[in-house]
């Protein structure tokens, strides 16, 4: 019997996470999916919030290494999971364990999106369904977060990851991820309705010349002149709307750079990937909680003309 059908033939009769009800036989007959669907997502539900009150803080705990915690969160699952009584195989209880741990450890159901090579952005807007973009083309998900504040905990466990915070006085932050991907978050008061995810996925091969021009995003005779202007030493400025290809098309500009030269990155979180052997990356830094300790792309370029570059290569310019 699948896990759908003991679910259903569970549900009719009560019963749940230590013996309490998942939900009242009202409503939905117990059969619809989306009546399985809610049991499943109240089993995980009471399970996490059985774990968080059990680990508390130190799901948080910056000396424990990734693997050290997901063991650690394992163990207190299975034990919170032997107590229940819903009829689960060996088999659906790990699947199960695994979707929770991604839920308490990782980061929740963007976890899957984040791993998949189509996708290129997740977009979370509070509880609603998960957005993400494939091919320039925005699709709506079947994932979503479970409440407000499941998504408060993936995205604080993500700025904490990066040395940052975010709260009522720190409302709005944009990290990155260890892998380069860009993370920008925005919480209440400024979210009017609830918190706001956005992660920007960091290509793993960069685009190359040949790549635009098999694509028909670039002609043979720019990409030609292109060249020219970066191998004759001329400024070139790369602008355009948010999503339009400018960091794409600067990767594809920095390849024409001579190997020889030594090259200086300022950006606001790396995204340039520089295939050159004599590269130097400097990154901007915001204030700190107290208003102190920003590091400007003004002020990395002011040092990088100390620093003996060939080339200088902004990564982005918001001002002047």
């Amino acid at each position: 019997m699948s896990l759908s059908d003991r679910l259903r033939d569970y549900g009719a009769y009560g019963g749940g996470l230590g013996g309490r009800p998942l939900r009242e036989p009202t409503g939905p007959t117990w059969g619809s999916e989306a009546v399985v669907a809610d049991a499943v997502a109240g089993l995980k539900s009471k399970a996490q919030e059985a774990l968080f009150a059990r680990l508390g803080v130190r799901l948080f705990d910056s000396t424990l290494t990734e693997q050290q915690l997901q063991a650690y969160v394992a163990q207190e699952i299975s034990e919170l999971m032997s107590s229940t009584t819903v009829p689960l195989s060996v088999a659906e209880r790990h699947r199960l364990v695994e979707e929770i741990i991604d839920d308490v450890v990782g980061l929740g159901p963007v976890e899957r999106h984040l791993a998949d090579p189509t996708v290129s952005e997740v977009m979370v807007n509070s509880t609603d369904p998960i957005y993400v973009e494939r091919d320039g083309v925005i699709e709506q998900t079947d994932a979503r977060f479970m409440s407000v504040d499941h998504l408060r905990r993936v995205i604080e466990r993500i700025v904490s990851q990066v040395g940052r915070r975010i709260d009522e006085s720190s409302p709005m932050v944009a990290p990155r991820l260890p892998d380069g991907s860009r993370v920008n978050a925005v919480i209440p008061p400024l979210a009017v309705d609830g918190p706001v995810l956005t992660v920007r996925k960091f290509a793993r091969d960069a685009f190359t010349v040949d790549d635009l021009i098999a694509l028909s995003t670039m002609t043979v005779p720019v990409a030609e002149m292109l060249s020219a202007c970066v191998e004759g030493g001329l400024a070139v400025l790369v602008s355009g709307g948010t999503g339009t290809g400018k960091t794409t098309l600067l990767n594809v500009l920095s390849s024409f750079v001579p190997g020889n030269e030594r090259i200086v990155t300022i950006e606001d979180a790396v995204e340039l990937q520089l295939r050159q052997p004599h590269v130097v990356r400097l990154e901007s830094r915001p204030p700190n909680i107290e208003g102190r300790g920003e590091v400007t792309i003004r002020d990395l370029v002011r040092n990088a003309l100390r620093m003996r570059p060939d080339r200088i290569i902004v990564g982005e310019v918001r001002g002047f």
